[in-house]
Order: C-alpha cells, then sequence, then structure tokens
C-alpha cells in the first residue's frame, strides 16, 4: 500500500515541479526581453569607454581600489593592467599579498586599518577615481561583522575619499538592495546605497549585479548550490540573475571611462551591467 501512494505522488510531484519549471523559465523569458530603461544610452556609455580610452591614459587618472582580494576586486584590478587605463592603482586592504605577474608598476598595495581609517586620510587624498568591493558574508563575519565591513567599512571610506579629492566613487552593491528589507543582507545594502548618496560625490556608481558567477577561493556552499542549479538558466537568460564577474569588472571600468554624464548617482541594475560591460549582444 505504501509503495502504491509513493507511485502515485512521484509522478505527480514530478508534474508539478516540471510545472514550476517551465513558469519560472517564461518568467525569466518575459524578463530577457522586457525593454531595459535608458539601453541606448547604456550601450552608448559602453561604446563611448572603448573610443574614449586613449584619452583617458592619456589624463594620467589614478585610482583606489578597496576589497581587491575579493572575487570582483581581483577581476577588476586584472582588466584595469589589461586597459592600462589608469597610471596608478593602490590596492587598500588589510593586509599584504602576493600580487599576480601580470600586474605593473602602477598598482601599489596600501595597508590600512578598518578600524581607525581615520589615521590613513592621505591614503584617499588627490586620487580621482575610487573602486569599492568591500564584502563578506554573516556567516564568515556574524551579523555585526557583516554590518561592519559592508556598510561601516564602506562609508567610512567613501566619506575619507570625498574629502580627500575623490570625484567618482564607484561600489559593489547587490540586486534587490533595499534599506527597508526585512532581510539583514538586502537591508545593510540598501542602507549602505542611501547613505553614500548624501555624501554628494560628482558621479556615484552603484552596482547592483545578480548572483556572481565565478570560481570562488573561499567556501561559500550556499552560493555554490545556486551557481549550479542556475547554470542552464544563466545559459538561456544571461541577464536574468546572474552576472559573471567578468561582466562587472568590465562594466565598472567602462563607467569611470566613458565621457557621457547625467545625473550624479547612477544605478546598475543586472542586466545594465550586462549592456555596459560590452559584452550583451544586444548592444551590437
Amino acid at each position: 500500500m505504501l509503495w502504491f501512494k509513493c507511485n502515485e505522488f512521484i509522478p505527480g510531484a514530478a508534474i508539478g515541479v516540471g510545472f514550476i519549471g517551465v513558469a519560472l523559465s517564461f518568467c525569466l523569458f518575459l524578463y530577457e526581453v522586457t525593454p531595459v530603461p535608458d539601453l541606448h544610452v547604456i550601450c552608448r556609455m559602453s561604446q563611448a569607454s572603448e573610443e574614449n580610452l586613449e584619452v583617458f591614459r592619456a589624463e594620467r587618472n589614478e585610482a583606489f581600489v578597496l576589497g581587491y582580494t575579493g572575487e570582483v576586486g581581483r577581476e577588476l584590478i586584472r582588466d584595469m593592467a589589461l586597459l592600462k587605463a589608469f597610471s596608478k592603482v593602490y590596492l587598500i586592504g588589510r593586509r599584504y599579498i602576493n600580487l599576480p605577474d601580470h600586474l605593473g608598476p602602477e598598482f601599489e598595495q596600501v595597508i590600512v586599518d578598518y578600524d581607525d581609517l581615520d589615521s590613513y586620510a592621505d591614503v584617499f587624498r588627490n586620487v580621482k577615481y575610487g573602486f569599492c568591493c568591500l564584502g563578506t558574508t554573516r556567516a564568515k563575519a556574524g551579523k555585526r561583522g557583516f554590518v561592519k565591513v559592508d556598510h561601516d567599512y564602506v562609508l567610512k571610506s567613501a566619506e575619507l575619499a570625498k574629502a580627500g579629492g575623490c570625484k567618482h566613487y564607484s561600489v559593489l552593491s547587490s540586486q534587490g538592495a533595499d534599506k527597508n528589507s526585512s532581510l539583514l543582507y538586502p537591508r545593510t545594502k540598501g542602507q549602505m546605497e542611501e547613505a553614500l548618496k548624501v555624501i554628494h560625490f560628482e558621479q556615484l556608481s552603484l552596482f547592483r549585479p545578480g548572483l556572481i558567477l565565478c570560481d570562488r577561493r573561499e567556501s561559500r556552499p550556499s552560493e555554490t548550490f545556486f551557481r549550479t542549479i542556475l547554470k542552464p538558466m544563466a545559459y538561456f537568460f544571461p541577464t536574468a540573475v546572474t552576472t559573471p564577474v567578468q561582466v562587472i569588472a568590465r562594466a565598472m571600468i567602462n563607467d569611470a571611462i566613458h565621457p557621457i554624464r547625467h545625473e550624479p548617482v547612477l544605478l546598475y541594475e543586472n542586466r545594465a551591467i550586462h549592456f555596459l560591460s560590452g559584452i550583451s549582444k544586444q548592444c551590437s
């Protein structure tokens, strides 16, 4: 009798799961084909960054990068070295690491104590471009540690950067960031974004990628699980819920290089990040 009931249940469950999968795929398809607001402007930014690269190099701009040992930060400085867009890049962190061989002499590590950043204000002086890729997880750092890294350190760095003359501050946030969320992660990201806006940079760029696709060096079991099950969706719907780390890095650099300027705060959602990177074929 038990076998009979299971035999009846399993096909029904399979049909239900299949139906959910079809419905989800249909929703992702609709999301994928829905027009992105100001898509033509974002694509123009991507194209203009390539056209403006030589001019940007000639200006000999300097930049700093926070969180350069993380997945996005590592890819960001790799791309910076490839494009040779900046004459000097200060890599700000809490400890020295062995830098990859492909990084040239323009990259310099600067060690700081994030709990006493005021003592390192000179590090941020006269550096026009700032890139912040700071981030951790609650599982790794605990609730307070997560808030300290993803909110407090980001804001303190921004305040010192603004005081030191930083004109353009680019920050890695997250899809779903919402200051009013009941969940810690999106709420912290949303509160961080809102606090950055009142610092009043000439240009503040907020990037909200989806699930970041990369081969992480540190273990994050939940992310590994979701990356595995979302691989088929990432293939068929590449701009919906996932973002390769290379796409984020190139989008952040393109945003700095292009000469087109609009409102002082630019918010790039996941699909816009894909298009800004120049990798998406929808800009062709």
